[in-house]
C-alpha cells in the first residue's frame, strides 16, 4: 500500500474541509481553496481527519493514491501556514523592484522585464536583490517563482542570475589561454 496516501490528514483548529463528489473543499484563516481530485479516488471525512482510499491495486490506483493526498494536505497547510518561495538575485546591476501590482525585472536586457502579479499571490522586495512569493496555493507559488527564475537563469561560469535560496550552482571553469 502506499506509506503516504494511507497517512491520515488531520483537520487542525479553525479549517473546514468539505467533500462533495471528489471536489474537496478547505477554508481556513489565510483563505479557501477548492480541487477537483480524480473521480477514482474515495476520500473519506471521519472523525476531523481526512482519508483517501483507493478502488484497485493497479499501479495507476497506487499513484494517484499518494498523489490525492498530498494534494489534500498541501491544501489544508495552506489555508493555515501559507507557502512562499525565496528569490535571490545575483550580478552587477541586476535588481527587482516592485511597481503597482507589477514585479519589474532589471537583469542584464535591453529593456526591464515586467511581470504581473497574479490574484491570490503576494510578491515582496524586501530588497533590490530578493523577492519574496507568498500565497496559499502551493502550486501557484512555485509556478510563478519557476517563471520568475526562467527570466534569467542562474549560469555556471560566474553564476550571475535568479536562483532560490539556498540553490547551490555548479560553477565551471573558464577559457585557459594556451
Amino acid at each position: 500500500m502506499s506509506r503516504v496516501g494511507k497517512l491520515p490528514i488531520k483537520i487542525p483548529d479553525g479549517v473546514e474541509v468539505k467533500i462533495n463528489n471528489n471536489i474537496v473543499m478547505v477554508k481556513g484563516p489565510k483563505g479557501s481553496l477548492e480541487k477537483e481530485m480524480h473521480p477514482s479516488m474515495d476520500i473519506l471525512l471521519e472523525d476531523n481527519q481526512v482519508v483517501v482510499k483507493r478502488p484497485s491495486d493497479t499501479k495507476q490506483h497506487k499513484a494517484l493514491h499518494g498523489l490525492t493526498r498530498s494534494l489534500i494536505a498541501n491544501m489544508v497547510e495552506g489555508v493555515t501556514k501559507g507557502f512562499q518561495k525565496v528569490l535571490e538575485i545575483h550580478g552587477v546591476g541586476y535588481r527587482a523592484a516592485k511597481q503597482g501590482n507589477k514585479l519589474v525585472l532589471n537583469v542584464g536586457y535591453s529593456h526591464p522585464v515586467e511581470i504581473p502579479q497574479p490574484e491570490g499571490i503576494e510578491i515582496e522586495v524586501p530588497q533590490n536583490n530578493k523577492i519574496v512569493i507568498k500565497g496559499i496555493d502551493k502550486e501557484k507559488v512555485g509556478t510563478l517563482a519557476a517563471k520568475i527564475r526562467a527570466v534569467r537563469e542562474p549560469e555556471p561560469y560566474k553564476g550571475k542570475g535568479i536562483r532560490y535560496e539556498n540553490e547551490y550552482v555548479r560553477r565551471k571553469e573558464g577559457k585557459t589561454g594556451a
